[in-house]
């Protein structure tokens, strides 16, 4: 199943529940006042005044961690187009009769870096992409240690060429590491378990109007559901509505520079 559709059938279940707690909420404020003519407890808008602040803060939190992770994975394409760029440049240092295998390589590398993150749900063809990656590079780093010794090579090759090639291999762990880089589950549990708790007061404080109305529970309900599913989805921006898939039209532009 499409994790999209995964995504916001989660969602919907938590806008569910929430809903369903505030009205559990609401209920028990209610058989409360029934019992107590005085009404509900003193000091519960303290009690609700901290949970909500404390919602508030995780929320801007988990956010503001989802969002930056997100910049940081658009710009690693950049850094690694940049990287692969200079590095198809330099080539230019090797002899001449080295130049046109090494170019097809760089040319089967972006090719393969390109399938690599084209469709992310398919773990095994994921897998099977990133050692074919590894592959190349070996090739790409083995040829180009030997021919940047060779006596026909200017002696500039191996100080220019090798580094750049360096980098531009480090750089795909990075990348690999990024996307595996996300809050601790703890995280996401916590933000549910205080949304509910959320939902409870909200419902218990509502318990006091003497006509129900869903109106403010749905909203409170909706905004919060509609806030946790954007913070979920830039944390996986290769499997949602908002991608960074965006940001390869830098490899694939440099590709098509590789003529």
């Amino acid at each position: 199943m499409n994790l999209t559709l995964i995504s916001v059938l989660l969602v919907a279940a938590f806008l569910l529940c929430l809903l369903a707690v505030a009205e559990i909420g609401r209920r028990l404020g209610i058989a409360k006042i029934a019992r107590d003519p005085e009404g509900l407890p003193k000091g519960i808008g303290a009690t609700e005044g901290a949970v909500f602040a404390l919602l508030g803060l995780l929320l801007a939190f988990s956010f503001s961690g989802a969002a930056s992770r997100f910049e940081d994975r658009r710009h690693l394409i950049t850094a690694e187009t940049n990287a692969i760029g200079t590095a198809y440049l330099r080539v230019d240092l090797l002899p001449a009769a080295a130049r046109p295998g090494m170019r097809d390589l760089f040319r089967r590398y972006v090719d393969s870096r390109l399938e690599t993150y084209r469709n992310p749900q398919d773990r095994d063809a994921t897998r099977v992409s990133l050692a074919e990656d590894i592959a190349i590079q070996n090739e790409i780093w083995a040829r180009a240690v030997k021919e940047s010794f060779s006596p026909e090579a200017p002696t500039q090759a191996a100080m220019l060429l090798l580094p750049a090639l360096n980098e531009m291999i480090d750089i795909t762990t990075t990348r690999l590491m990024a996307t595996r880089n996300h809050p601790p589950p703890v995280i996401f549990v916590l933000l549910a378990g205080i949304s509910l708790v959320s939902a409870l007061l909200v419902g218990y404080g509502a318990s006091v109007n003497k006509q129900h109305t869903w109106l403010h529970m749905l909203v409170f309900a909706a905004v919060l559901s509609l806030t946790t599913y954007v913070i979920i989805d830039l944390e996986f921006p290769r499997l949602g509505l908002i991608r960074v898939d965006g940001a390869d039209i830098a490899l694939v532009e440099l590709r098509e520079t590789m003529k």
